[in-house]
């Protein structure tokens, strides 16, 4: 989020609400959204392909065809860019590359548009016009934006969106992308992930040299870790395609199959291609799964041996802090010790790495600290999560933790009363602090950041330009913010380049002494000193630079957005107009399929129904931990598909009547049809919170005794179709098709 919920409701007067049900997935959010209809009469704009719970609440509903959000922004931009609505000085002074922007839109008529969209011209028309002239708007996603083989794109054409409109930094603006638990966040800012270090640094020598240094640890001990030297540097396998690189049916690039999988608080079921899934974890040599509840893929796999359930802890077992998804960071106290056999995932962590040998190096950061400008041990013994929290300030540079300290954190705990819900403002003990301390809070006295970009607020009370990441110019043209746009209080005027140790003292116009110049990093991201920082914060200066931001990506496939239809598109008429990417070599180790597959035959001749998945309210993921709940089982106590009547009765479906569903890939689930006015007769959809029956198959003897949930069902997973995000990988939920049968 660039902005946060309190700040919806104290200024929005245009909630774009797409590709998110805010309703059944973040029920918080979506209070607050009500309240903004409320406190300022703010219109509220749903796009979804299915009348939605939050779709019930809104004043306009626009029911798009799954896949062509890319489009409907275009047509969007048509409209204000042929009307001059755009912000022109916003994009004048503090963007780059929106001349091709407007090229590209000027091509999506209303007309063609609502072609290829679904959505009438008029309303395409209305909802321009609305955007245009009702300042500020909010811009609200989710899931439903992220999950398609054009995801990068579609998160990329929202924020242009908001740029075209001048409503980035400002209160009521932005861009507001809401997460389905607590700490997915967190999990993303420490990037659990398989292309990135923590804080975004990505897996360049740099960045290992300077973690290796934050660890304490030598480098080439770190180096020596790989198998070979190349894979540090090297993408690994993703969670979308990780069975791959076990089944080895596909190209892969790596130094051999994946043997062993461990999983710690994940659920693969959520994963698309079931079927493959379940082949991989037949096939590999050891599965570990950690977890409070059975992990469903114990059940999913058919496997006899060598598989093994770690009993983790739950979060009322444990201490620390979580990231909220407006940034903010939150402690919890621990309420009672572990149950049972049952272990924290930070001891369990602990003790495979003391069985693998290297406990002194995996916790050796966590009895450092900056001390003398340098990092240095100072204790023999760590305080578990304090040293860990302090590690992470001090570390993640990147976003802006420092001011993360487990004092601070606790503090804002105790003291959450002392908070506006509107501002996150601190009052009394809290005065000069926002709740959470949003990133970036840059030092142990930054308030926070509330809103992201807000050049008319000093760095010191959270304002900042837009981040300078690559370089100065590009095709000649500078990428630092136009001269006339100053940060608040900055000694520096209009734009400037993110802070090194080299251009520090040209920039800030000021000198350092030989001891500074010794000890410093070599850049603002790697320098434990913290001397860049705080010589920054004296000026007025956010670190990383005052630049515009770019709406052209020339390093992507796709420099600027562009449409392009589903891989198993509903409309083969417009595939050769727009049509997929070019297949896809070794990223992430295995090649990925594009436009072959798309154009491998017509693919909704065989399966002519959309597939759109949904989440209901009271599950989540896979389900694993909400199903094993009698009373929450009770509201949806078996898998089903909403159906409109009058594709029911196509196929000789009366409502309640089991059909399977048959997908591109030749996978087929069984659920029940459930009559539904909120799809059209075109479509589907179906909840991705089931697992525990395979393909018609009933798995509940691979429970193990007493686990079996209060209801289990069939994974829509199984049959969502083959398709990955050209840059993520994230697989392509919600645009797919399948074929009906009655069961």
């Amino acid at each position: 989020m660039t902005n946060h919920f309190g700040d919806v409701v104290g200024h929005s007067k245009v909630i774009f609400i797409i590709g998110a049900n805010s309703a059944a997935a973040n029920p918080i959010g979506m209070k607050h959204f009500l309240q903004a209809k409320d406190r300022n009469n703010a219109q509220l704009i749903v796009v979804d392909p299915v009348f939605t719970k939050t779709a019930a609440k809104a004043d306009h509903f626009l029911r798009i065809r799954t896949g062509t959000d890319v489009a409907l922004v275009y047509g969007l931009m048509h409209v204000i860019f042929k009307n001059g609505w755009e912000d022109k000085e916003f994009i004048k002074t503090r963007v780059y590359g929106m001349d091709e922007i407007k090229a590209e839109a000027m091509k999506w008529t209303p007309e063609l548009t609502a072609d290829v969209t679904g959505i009438p011209a008029e309303q395409i028309v209305q909802i321009a016009t609305i955007l245009a002239k009702t300042k500020p708007a909010t811009v609200v996603w989710a899931l439903g934006i992220t999950q398609h083989s054009t995801g990068t794109s579609n998160t990329r054409i929202l924020p242009i969106l908001q740029l075209v409109l001048g409503n980035m930094g400002k209160n009521g603006g932005g861009c507001n992308i809401i997460r389905g638990h607590d700490n997915v966040q967190g999990s993303t800012d420490m990037c659990c992930l398989a292309d990135s270090l923590s804080g975004y640094y990505g897996l360049a020598e740099g960045s290992w040299k300077y973690f290796a240094k934050s660890w304490g640890v030598d480098y080439e001990w770190l180096k020596g870790r790989f198998a070979a030297p190349e894979w540090m540097q090297a993408k690994g396998f993703s969670l979308a395609k990780w069975w791959q690189g076990v089944l080895q049916e596909e190209t892969t690039y790596s130094s051999s199959p994946v043997r062993a999988l461990w999983v710690q608080g994940n659920g693969i079921t959520s994963m698309s291609q079931q079927v493959k899934i379940q082949e991989a974890l037949d096939k590999l040599d050891l599965v570990v799964l950690v977890d409070p509840f059975v992990n469903e893929a114990a059940v999913l796999t058919n496997r006899k041996d060598d598989m093994y359930l770690l009993p983790a802890a739950t979060q009322f077992e444990t201490e620390g802090s979580v990231t909220a998804t407006n940034r903010t960071s939150q402690w919890r106290s621990k309420v009672v010790d572990p149950l049972y056999e049952s272990k924290t995932d930070h001891d369990i962590m602990f003790l495979f790495a003391e069985r693998f040998g290297f406990y002194d190096e995996y916790t050796r950061a966590m009895k450092m600290a900056v001390k003398d400008r340098e990092l240095q041990p100072v204790k023999e013994e760590f305080v578990w999560p304090d040293d860990a929290c302090r590690e992470i300030a001090r570390t993640i540079k990147t976003i802006g933790l420092g001011g993360w300290t487990p004092e601070r954190l606790r503090k804002h705990q105790e003291n959450w009363h002392m908070f506006d819900p509107l501002t996150l403002e601190g009052k009394g003990p809290m005065k000069g602090e926002y709740y959470g301390l949003p990133w970036p809070s840059w030092d142990e006295n930054h308030p926070g950041s509330p809103v992201l970009y807000d050049v008319n607020t000093p760095v010191t009370a959270g304002g900042m330009g837009f981040r300078n990441r690559f370089g100065l110019e590009h095709d000649g043209v500078s990428q630092l913010a136009d001269p006339s746009v100053s940060v608040k209080d900055s000694k520096i005027a209009g734009g400037y380049p993110e802070i090194t140790k080299d251009n520090i003292e040209q920039v800030l116009g000021i000198t350092l002494t030989a001891a500074e110049k010794e000890k410093m990093g070599a850049n603002w991201k790697v320098d434990l000193s913290g001397i860049i920082n705080e010589k920054c914060l004296a000026a007025g200066v956010a670190p990383y630079g005052n630049a515009r931001a770019r709406v052209k990506v020339w390093q992507f496939p796709d420099p600027i957005p562009k449409h392009r239809e589903p891989i198993h598109s509903s409309r083969p008429d417009l595939v050769e107009r727009f049509p997929s990417y070019d297949d896809q070599k070794n990223n992430f180790r295995v090649d990925v399929k594009f436009v072959s597959e798309q154009k491998a035959q017509e693919w909704v001749k065989d399966f002519p129904t959309m597939l759109v998945s949904m989440r209901v309210v009271n599950l989540s993921g896979a389900g694993m931990l909400e199903r094993t709940s009698k009373y929450l089982s009770h509201l949806t106590p078996e898998m089903f598909a909403n159906i409109h009547p009058d594709l029911a009765l196509q196929y000789g479906l009366r409502d309640g009547d089991m059909m399977w569903l048959h997908a591109p890939q030749g996978t087929k689930i069984r659920v029940k049809a459930q009559y539904s006015l909120t799809v059209t007769p075109d479509r589907i959809a179906l909840p991705y919170n089931f697992a525990g029956v395979m393909q018609g198959v009933d798995l509940s003897d691979n429970y193990p005794e007493g686990t079996k949930p209060y209801t289990i069902g069939e994974s829509s997973n199984t049959i969502t179709n083959y398709g990955f995000d050209i840059i993520t990988q994230i697989p392509e939920y919600n645009a797919g098709l399948c074929r009906i049968e009655k069961a």
